[in-house]
């Protein structure tokens, strides 16, 4: 039988790391190097404040003229959003 001990998880390093927006993603969130958690909680931050959610389905973000070009077309799903976002962190 298994003992249950409870173990602290570790934050993954990797996750934590600052990385780098590019130009496209710092006029959304700023040049300045976050790790991803930071990312998206800025990109979730400018989404509800310019009130950017689908108002029918509210999975889905609307773009505006500083999301567009990061994602490339007038609307993605919450789920598409951290791999189009990924593409733009260095």
């Amino acid at each position: 039988m298994a003992t249950s001990q409870k173990t602290a998880r570790k934050p993954n390093a990797a996750f934590m790391k600052p990385l780098t927006p590019s130009a496209t993603l710092a006029a959304v969130i700023g040049s300045e190097p976050l790790p991803r958690t930071e990312v998206t909680k800025k990109i979730w931050e400018y989404i509800k404040k310019h009130d950017l959610q689908d108002p029918k389905n509210r999975r889905n973000i609307n773009a505006d003229d500083k999301l567009r070009p990061l994602f490339g077309k007038d609307q993605v799903s919450m789920f598409e959003l951290t791999k189009l976002v990924s593409a733009h962190l260095k």
